[in-house]
């Protein structure tokens, strides 16, 4: 008898920590830097006391040392610039930047140096540059640190960008974008941040391919499409929906840049209705840019318009009552899907 291999369950946090650590490893040229990423801006004693805000690094400093684990000022635009240089001179950064909202003080150097740089030198430099920044709501921190924002980046060619929905995503990706040659975007939910789930997460190095979505449920009725923290809410929807008679099949859709839009309209040909959940702003959304290809793309096959599930127009309210009422819930998604399926 052949004895089933043990599930291995570690978290969101652990996920991409121990991807970037097993990078380091295999490549003396990943390199990492962000505030706090070595923990105390080298003050002795201190070096790993946070691992940046988030704890992806935590552990990092004591094995690879201050030359390749760097503590930065509060200065979004000097060490994302930094990371822009060091990439087009050989080595292949990680730059963590804090909360997505903060862009607005490092833009230039994103969407003009990091996404430009390749294309206007003829292809003669390269940017393997990856950048992790943490984003989503429901944690009560207010307009500024909640924000998604994944759609801003999208926008501007040059850039890829990642939404990972699990550890064993998370891992897959963020391996995935340290070794491209490419700038990447990794957003991490911070709802996910504390997730095990039941899945396997390999402990040797794999990557998930940028650019491809996954179908995490099959279902023949409905299409719901969702988008790292998103794709849980559809999930527990598919769930609710089948007891109530439907089968909902469920895109996790993971790279948002460049876009599986085939996985997509397939799904959506199959089932032919479609509800996209979106936790970033409504307008210019990737909720809109999927509602548009689908109508675009799909609009013989449908029998009910595409339905959007995201936030008011509105920034994300600090208010705890106010921020539930502002996040999409299950109910919303299964709210709309009864909607579409009448």
């Amino acid at each position: 008898m052949v004895q089933a291999e043990a599930t291995r369950q570690i978290s969101f946090i652990q996920a991409i920590n121990e991807a970037i650590a097993q990078e380091m490893r295999r490549d003396p040229k990943v390199i990492v830097m962000g505030e706090d990423a070595a923990g105390a801006a080298g003050r002795k004693g201190k070096e790993d006391a946070w691992g940046g805000a988030m704890r992806l690094t935590k552990g990092l400093y004591p094995e690879f040392g201050a030359a390749r684990v760097r503590d930065t000022p509060i200065s979004e635009a000097g060490f994302i610039g930094a990371g822009v240089g060091a990439a087009a001179t050989g080595l292949r950064p990680v730059v963590e930047l804090m909360y997505v909202g903060f862009f607005g003080v490092c833009a230039d150097q994103i969407v003009n140096n990091a996404a430009k740089m390749h294309y206007m030198f003829g292809g003669k430099v390269n940017v393997p540059l990856t950048i992790m920044t943490a984003m989503g709501a429901g944690t009560g921190s207010a307009a500024q640190h909640s924000e998604t924002l994944y759609s801003v980046f999208t926008h501007f060619p040059g850039l890829k960008c990642v939404v990972p929905s699990d550890p064993y995503t998370a891992k897959g990706l963020m391996t995935a974008a340290i070794r491209d040659n490419d700038p990447v975007i990794i957003f991490n939910n911070r709802q996910l941040m504390g997730f095990k789930p039941a899945g396997h997460v390999p402990e040797e190095a794999y990557t998930v391919p940028i650019g491809k979505a996954r179908i995490a449920r099959e279902g023949a009725d409905i299409t719901l499409i969702g988008i790292g923290y998103t794709t849980h809410l559809c999930l527990q929807a598919a769930a609710e929906l089948e007891s109530r008679g439907f089968s909902a099949e469920v895109v996790d859709l993971l790279s948002l840049s460049p876009m599986d839009d085939e996985t997509v309209l397939a799904s959506v040909r199959k089932t032919r209705r479609a509800v996209i959940v979106d936790e970033d702003y409504p307008r210019c959304s990737i909720a809109s840019d999927l509602s548009a290809l689908i109508a675009e793309e799909a609009f013989d096959y449908l029998d009910a318009p595409p339905r959007r599930v995201t936030p008011p127009h509105t920034s994300v309210p600090y208010s705890n009552p106010l921020e539930a009422l502002y996040v999409p819930t299950v109910e919303r998604v299964v709210e709309a899907a009864n909607e579409v399926l009448e």
